[in-house]
């Protein structure tokens, strides 16, 4: 009877013991890295340690309810789970406030990829993005700490949980916005640490907001870079220059915390003042020297010597140097000072007419040439120009390259001097005495000459003849034969016997026949007259003015000569 009794009472004992089920136990005994528990069943079971959120608080005889995995395993045991416990009792409170769109509080677990494991009842997934607004680099500092979450994405099947910090902090700083935007107004002086840098500024982190405070509102010098003036994690005291409420911007200014230093600027740097300062940027156009804490001052490269052709700046400057210079203007409302370094010395120009005066001979060399003449330096940044009608009495110049060339050392005369645009003009050929003074001693009317063939033209040939004197040929004067083009008949440095049949000392000009070259006095004196018929109107080729022309146009040095 006994034992039918005692077989009764442990088929009640075992008969609510059901896998799958949750019991309560108490903590039998505790080991290294799992605990046993008593769960009032034929044999004990055991739950590993790292399932409890604090195991060294765990003590002998507490409460606990798990899970009845088995009820036994190949040892005879009963296999408990604390957590697959906890999970099934928290499931139905995660999908409540998952629907209702609250916040659940838990403990971050470990580092997996792509985020972090968070227990928050139920292991559960915070992706890397959603940590932070930035998402951090080192995830392992947020291990276990315990925050609010957001539950974003749940499977009711693979019971799975996703979940949000980012959105809380969001929303906490949308909050923190709101209020910043509604209490503050322009001119308030607010403190803020420095969150971000950028080439045109840093944003400021104003609890929830950010401002931005432009690297031209950062200090009254000037700056190359904001990092120059700050560094991310600056606590800075900022004053509000701008809000739009709108778009939730904020502008900030740090230079208007202190005095702005171009007050009263003309009276502390007037025009003519010597200043001392540092060089702080160079460019092309000049160099910025800082005066004083907040004040450049530019330095423009015509600025820097009186006669030295200085192409830089930085040919004759360098970052950080100490320098001198004058004070040349000084504009208040655009913050702006013109400095001079030429000036700390005498402009050599005052006095050139002294050193330079006109008719005297110098020498030099030719620096640079161009269509219209030569420059010549007379010394270290004082040239001299030599035009290409001052370079020869008798011959047409129509470029300096046919007398002279980069180097030369030449000798001249000053012939003007135009102080005020620093110009000196030099002559060449003024050094000899014009030969045409005398022309009517060397050249007659009907004188027989020799000569070499120098330049054609589509109206003619000229002759350069003894003393560099050149004589034109009229295409209707070189032949008896009628003559359609004067490059089939003449070649330049071809010799040439012609007459002279015209002299013209006021336009410097010489006429001549090669066909008249065997002509008697009489039949000279008709061709003559008939010359002067031949002509075009106003192409008096004797007086030739407007023939040079056309030869100028016709040729010109180192060009091939037009075809007709």
């Amino acid at each position: 009877m006994a034992e039918a009794n005692l077989a009764e009472l442990l088929a009640k004992s075992t008969k609510n013991y059901r896998e799958g089920s949750i019991v309560k136990g108490h903590v039998l005994e505790i080991r290294s890295r799992e605990f046993l528990i008593d769960i009032g069943y034929k044999s004990e079971g055991v739950v590993r340690a790292d399932e409890f959120e604090d195991p060294e608080e765990v003590e002998v005889g507490d409460e606990v309810e798990v899970l009845l995995v088995r009820l036994e395993n190949d040892e005879g045991m009963v296999v408990l789970s604390k957590e697959k416990a906890a999970q099934r009792q928290n499931w139905e409170k995660i999908v409540a406030v998952f629907k209702e769109g609250g916040l659940i509080k838990g403990k971050v677990k470990a580092v997996v990829k792509g985020g972090l494991t968070v227990n928050v009842g139920v292991e559960s997934f915070l992706p890397a993005s959603q940590i932070d607004i930035i998402p951090p680099r080192d995830l392992t500092q947020f291990v276990g700490n315990t925050y609010d979450f957001k539950i974003v994405k749940i499977n009711d099947d693979r019971k799975n949980v996703v979940l949000s910090r980012r959105e809380i902090i969001e929303a906490e700083r949308a909050a923190k916005r709101s209020s910043f935007l509604g209490s503050v107004k322009i001119g308030d002086k607010v403190s803020g640490a420095v969150k971000n840098i950028t080439d045109f500024g840093a944003f400021i982190d104003l609890d929830g907001i950010d401002g931005l405070l432009h690297i031209t509102d950062m200090s009254w010098a000037r700056l190359n870079h904001p990092s120059e003036m700050v560094k991310i994690g600056d606590q800075l005291d900022v004053v509000i220059l701008d809000i739009n409420k709108d778009k939730e911007r904020v502008s900030l200014g740090l230079k208007q915390m202190q005095d702005n230093p171009w007050d009263k600027i003309e009276e502390r740097f007037p025009v003519g003042q010597t200043v001392r300062g540092k060089v702080t940027n160079l460019m092309p156009y000049g160099a910025f020297v800082e005066i004083e804490r907040g004040v450049e001052g530019l330095i423009h490269v015509s600025e820097l010597s009186w006669t030295k052709r200085i192409a830089r700046p930085s040919d004759v400057l360098t970052l950080g140097q100490e320098i001198e210079a004058v004070v040349l203007g000084v504009n208040k409302d655009e913050q702006k000072i013109s400095l001079g370094v030429r000036q700390l010395e005498a402009n050599p120009w005052d006095e050139i007419e002294q050193r330079y005066m006109i008719g005297k001979q110098v020498s030099g060399k030719v620096r640079n040439m161009t269509a219209y003449g030569a420059f010549v330096e007379l010394e270290e940044g004082i040239d001299g120009m030599v035009h290409v009608s001052d370079l020869s009495w008798t011959r047409k110049i129509n470029h300096p390259s046919e007398m002279l060339k980069k180097g030369d050392d030449v000798e001249a005369v000053v012939i003007d001097i135009d102080k005020a645009n620093q110009r000196i003009s030099l002559g060449v050929k003024q050094l000899e005495n014009d030969p045409w003074k005398d022309i009517e001693t060397r050249f007659k009317i009907g004188d027989l000459v020799k000569g070499q063939v120098s330049k054609l033209a589509n109206f003619g040939a000229f002759i350069q003849l003894d003393g560099e004197i050149d004589g034109l040929v009229h295409i209707s004067q070189i032949s008896e034969d009628h003559v359609e083009k004067v490059k089939d008949a003449l070649k330049v440095g071809q010799e040439v016997e012609a007459r002279v049949i015209k002299i013209d000392k006021a336009e410097r000009r010489i006429g001549l026949s090669i066909k008249a070259a065997n002509y008697s006095m009489e039949d000279l004196k008709k061709e003559s007259e008939a010359f002067e018929n031949s002509v075009r109107p106003g192409e008096d080729m004797v007086g030739l003015a407007q023939a040079f022309q056309f030869a100028q146009e016709e040729y010109r040095p180192g060009e091939s000569k037009k075809k007709k």
